[in-house]
């Protein structure tokens, strides 16, 4: 391995563990705030112990998703100086947004959540949490600004061999942004809400199933898990339909990652949609691959119209290279790759088979939300022994998709590092064995991968103790005890002493 794989393996593995932490808070967050305010409009107490006992498993989580989230900026310095030297006049900006205007939010009005209890009244102590949860979704709104720059640059113009930012709104407004944020929220909405029903679901399984139904601790589990369900299942409806408009603007601004999707070797006119391929996918003539396929439902994905032509990966190389070159080129800083011919063909087996596993574990999530809603209509609670074990294994299927959604995604764009926009600025792009930083050795690449993945498990250990811990203890961990009774013969005594 050399200093590129090296660093691109670390930043993978630190990005793709970070994000597990992401979308969960982002989640839990505005769903909380819900919980909350139905406290604070009805005055119920299960809706105030289901804001104390999911508010602290987002507490804990928060916690966890800063400390690996500061990594990703040192990385920029670390192993992509390069990099940051090439975009760093526009990138910087979004990602200043996202921390002095959406983290700084965040960080005071959580702060104000978690110590205002009794101290702030009902009122301003609820817009905090609001404010809180508002203030996540924006920092993941600028956050997205910057990657999706990174897929479709715009708001642009080239001097002396550098993007400068010359309109800050086209970045903000960028379409791939636009597309890409409401279906990064609908993910955590999947996630949250599944992770509502899995663990609601094992509370009810372990103590409640036949408890009645005004139980006080079955409330707080069988509304927890009805609305982790009715949330799972309205965020799944979104990913669909934000997917279906992200997918119609691949085909637009980066053909050869949809023709990686699909591996589609050859062009076709109508194009179908391969459900199971089977062979050699690796390589990209594709002659021993043999695909199951929906006719011209691929077309009808990229462009509406079910019979639009999507070119194929041979097709497209051919144009990669006229447009941008066939060959890196000629810098001792490229190490063995200068002047070498470059390939522009995606990891095939990554991207093929990372978009169906998005698909596929969004899809099972899918269905246990909606089997969740099914199975405790009219006030049911489930008394089948499976249920539970299988919402429980449930909650890791949006972490699932949304992971192999993001590694599809940035491994698709591939050998980019910033994708090339086909109507946008000419010149504006970089491959990503250019991105890498100088003088960095291989020695130091790999300690720093062997160091921060050490580091990460532990974190993961004591995330997982700390859940395991809270989620087991359930309302009862979360809520004050009750206060002690008057001892009437010390009430005597003191009445007597005056």
């Amino acid at each position: 391995m050399d200093v590129l794989d090296i660093a691109r393996w670390q930043f993978g593995v630190t990005t793709v563990y970070h994000f597990l932490m992401v979308p969960l808070t982002i989640g839990l967050a505005l769903l909380v705030a819900v919980m909350q305010t139905a406290w604070y409009r009805t005055g119920k107490p299960q809706y105030l112990k289901m804001t104390k006992f999911w508010g602290k498993l987002m507490l804990i989580n928060f916690a966890m998703g800063v400390v690996t989230g500061i990594v990703q900026e040192f990385q920029f310095g670390m192993n992509w100086s390069a990099y940051s030297r090439f975009v760093g006049d526009v990138f910087g900006a979004p990602l200043a947004m996202e921390g002095l205007l959406a983290f700084f939010v965040e960080s005071t009005f959580l702060g104000l959540w978690i110590f205002g209890w009794e101290r702030l009244s009902k009122r301003v102590h609820l817009a905090c949490i609001w404010a809180f949860s508002l203030a996540t979704m924006a920092s993941a709104y600028f956050i997205l600004a910057a990657n999706s720059w990174m897929q479709h640059p715009v708001g642009i113009e080239y001097v002396n061999g550098k993007p400068q930012l010359n309109s800050i709104w086209e970045l903000l407004t960028n379409s791939t942004v636009l597309a890409a944020f409401p279906h990064t929220i609908a993910g955590c909405f999947a996630v949250a809400g599944t992770f509502l029903v899995g663990i609601a679901a094992w509370h009810l399984a372990r103590k409640h199933r036949n408890t009645p139904a005004d139980d006080p601790d079955r409330k707080v589990w069988f509304a927890s898990l009805r609305l982790g369900g009715w949330v799972g299942v309205v965020a799944f409806a979104a990913l669909a339909i934000s997917g279906d408009l992200q997918s119609k603007l691949m085909f637009e601004q980066q053909p050869m990652k949809m023709a990686a999707a699909e591996a589609l070797c050859h062009t076709e006119k109508p194009a179908g949609f391969s459900v199971f391929a089977y062979g050699d996918v690796q390589r990209p003539d594709c002659e021993n691959v043999k695909s199951i396929t929906v006719p011209a439902l691929l077309s009808f994905l990229a462009n509406s119209d079910f019979d639009s032509e999507v070119k194929g990966i041979d097709q497209l190389v051919g144009e990669y290279q006229a447009r941008y070159g066939a060959n890196y080129p000629v810098d001792p800083r490229l190490g063995e790759l200068s002047g070498r011919p470059i390939d522009y063909v995606p990891n095939l087996p990554v991207t093929y088979w990372g978009f169906r596993l998005m698909i596929g574990f969004g899809a099972i999530a899918a269905a246990g939300a909606a089997f969740a809603l099914w199975v405790t209509r009219r006030g049911r609670v489930p008394r089948s022994r499976w249920f539970a074990p299988a919402a429980l294994l449930a909650i890791a299927t949006p972490f699932l998709a949304n992971s192999f959604g993001w590694i599809f995604t940035e491994m698709g764009r591939q050998p980019f590092v910033v994708a090339p926009n086909p109507t946008g600025v000419d010149g504006v792009w970089m491959y990503t064995a250019q991105a890498v930083s100088a003088g960095v050795t291989v020695g130091e690449a790999l300690f720093s991968l062997i160091a921060l993945t050490t580091v990460y498990g532990v974190l993961a250990v004591v995330e997982v103790f700390l859940l395991r811990r809270f989620v087991r203890a359930g309302v009862e961990g979360v809520m004050p005890p009750p206060a002690d009774p008057p001892d009437p013969s010390k009430s005597d005594a003191l009445a007597f002493a005056y």
